[in-house]
């Protein structure tokens, strides 16, 4: 998610200070006077469009007792308004070629159409009605409450592997919200009410609380005809108010977990740091994480961990994982499958072997430029795809980055250096306050079952 062109990027030093990049060609910002922020992104390949609407609010922002009300009411968003029946809004997408969907995170909601480009006017005015005139019957909203407590069963109390991953996070944030599940912890997704989504969307359904973005096949002109037309009459719910989040408190000690389920058969390792986000104007940091991740873990045959514990037999399988979208300090991960007949505390040793190396040598220079290669290359083929682009703003906006910020991006990462990968490291990869995890199989009388796939991500979130 994320902006010149291969060559360009080939053409850079390790040296080379960032030229931040002018606004790209095809991309159009502004914003309505209702404070509806707006980026149109043009690609007129295909007659086709994606609009996408993301609310800044997520589930970081709910109130202790009430987790799982974002991802409830994105739910319930389907339900209907004054003008639209129970499920009319994702049927008439269907019907006319399109689809569309919906995820939660820990800072954001978002609802997405992609859809012949004549149709663009249809789908807008649709999501602009829910967006103003939501209406959640007195049945809909237990039938819903039920449907996502389902999901939950399905996708986390029935797997081993989110389940730890759950507790894992609630250990390594002890007081941010990042540590609750997007989700929702069951007991409190129970309590949940018809006024507490409600007053959810009252709170932060709003244009000013919104980005809107528009790629594909639409000029810029004609989108915002369009976005003035359907939710330029939509009035602000009053002034956005600041994000204000309890936040966490400097750790100091290191905090180690266990957890033993007969469905896993080979154990994994998975370690996590708190780590800086991108920022608005200062992005440097992140993107030196964005680099050290890749350094170490982004692949199994070239990376250094890679090399050191996967092709010397002593891993199966090793990744590392950084995402700094993010509103607050987030997380970088390391995760490993011991090879057969290792011990957890062997592999550990390991690992801490080949981590203490290089904080001590660093990374090697051809290392350096391949995995900055590979980054930009992996970010040109995502121009391919203007459901791509769009989600890449929209989420760079919807965590506090500007448009400047995304397009910037690139020459960021591009001028990282390995000077800036070693600042990085010893920042994250030197702190005592980590959070070492072991999800292992049952004792051997168990019978395993079918494995969960082991993971490393740092920042959950939840579709539909």
């Amino acid at each position: 998610m994320h902006r010149p062109t291969l060559p360009a990027l080939l053409a850079l030093t390790l040296g080379a200070a960032p030229a931040l990049a002018e606004m790209p060609e095809g991309i159009t910002h502004f914003t309505l006077p209702n404070g509806l922020e707006t980026v149109v992104i043009e690609d007129h390949r295909a007659p086709v469009v994606v609009q996408m609407v993301w609310y800044k609010i997520g589930s970081a922002d709910e109130r202790p007792g009430k987790s799982g009300i974002a991802h409830y009411l994105e739910h319930l968003m389907f339900k209907g308004t004054d003008t639209l029946e129970p499920g009319e809004l994702s049927k008439t997408v269907t019907a006319n070629g399109g689809m569309d969907n919906a995820f939660t995170s820990y800072d954001y909601t978002a609802y997405f159409q992609r859809i012949a480009a004549d149709r663009l006017p249809l789908v807008m005015e649709m999501e602009a009605d829910r967006m103003a005139n939501l209406r959640i019957g007195e049945d809909d909203w237990q039938a819903e409450r039920q449907v996502v407590l389902e999901e939950r069963a399905q996708r986390v109390d029935s797997d081993p592997a989110s389940l730890f991953a759950e507790e894992r996070n609630a250990t390594l944030f002890y007081n941010h919200p990042y540590g609750r599940p997007v989700i929702g912890w069951r007991a409190e997704m129970e309590g949940l009410t018809r006024d507490d989504a409600l007053a959810w969307y009252d709170d932060h359904y709003s244009p000013n609380e919104a980005i809107l973005i528009l790629a594909g096949d639409v000029t810029p002109e004609r989108a915002r005809e369009l976005a003035e037309q359907y939710y330029g009459p939509i009035p602000a719910k009053g002034e956005a108010e600041a994000r204000i989040r309890p936040q966490e408190p400097v750790q100091r000690s290191p905090r180690r977990m266990e957890m033993s389920d007969p469905r896993v058969p080979q154990p994994v390792m998975t370690r996590s740091y708190v780590a800086p986000e991108r920022n608005p104007g200062d992005q440097t940091d992140a993107a030196a994480l964005t680099v050290l991740a890749e350094l170490l873990g982004g692949s199994m045959q070239t990376s250094v961990l890679g090399r050191e514990l996967a092709l010397t037999g002593k891993a199966l399988w090793v990744n590392a994982g950084y995402d700094g979208f993010s509103v607050d300090p987030t997380s970088f991960g390391i995760s490993l499958v011991p090879a057969d007949g290792m011990t957890p505390a062997e592999a550990e040793a390991e690992l801490d072997r080949v981590l203490a190396r290089f904080l001590e040598t660093g990374p090697d220079p051809a290392d350096l430029d391949r995995v900055k290669t590979q980054i930009e290359a992996a970010r040109v083929y995502t121009l391919d795809s203007a459901h791509g682009r769009a989600y890449d703003y929209g989420q760079g906006l919807a965590t506090g980055l500007s448009v400047q910020d995304v397009t910037d991006w690139p020459d960021i990462l591009a001028a990282v250096t390995a000077a800036d990968v070693m600042d990085a490291a010893r920042q994250v990869l030197g702190s005592e306050a980590t959070v070492t995890g072991w999800l292992l199989p049952a004792p051997a009388e168990a019978a395993p079952a079918t494995a969960p796939a082991p993971t490393n991500t740092p920042k959950p979130e939840v579709q539909g």
